[in-house]
């Protein structure tokens, strides 16, 4: 029996593609399949999140992107980090990292 993929929580997935993103241009299938096996398969980026989420991300001025070929021979739009998207990508980085840290401290507790 397998176990469904996690939901991700609210305000990660930005985090996640520019992540993903900030290690070269990749193209939008890239980030999906990068994600899903960075998190083996704990997390699986549906178009439907993920597009409307790369186009807002790009919107703000954190990505761009521009039209490449791929591995495979096909046409299609490629994504990078812009400079303000680095600065972002640091600082949610960091936020991320305490968060993760307090919830650790919390489940790692004794109880009772």
């Amino acid at each position: 029996m397998t176990t469904p993929p996690l939901e991700l929580l609210k305000g990660t997935l930005d985090v996640l593609i520019l992540k993903t993103v900030g290690g070269g241009p990749v193209h939008g299938y890239g980030v999906s399949r990068s994600i899903r096996e960075a998190t083996r398969e704990e997390f699986r980026v549906e178009e439907g999140a993920l597009y409307p989420a790369l186009r807002r991300l790009e919107k703000k001025g954190f990505l761009t992107s521009g039209w490449g070929e791929t591995d495979t021979g096909r046409q299609a739009k490629f994504y990078e980090l812009t400079p303000a998207g680095r600065a972002e990508l640091e600082a949610s980085l960091g936020t991320w990292h305490r968060y993760v840290a307090a919830m650790g401290r919390v489940l790692d507790a004794p109880t009772g």
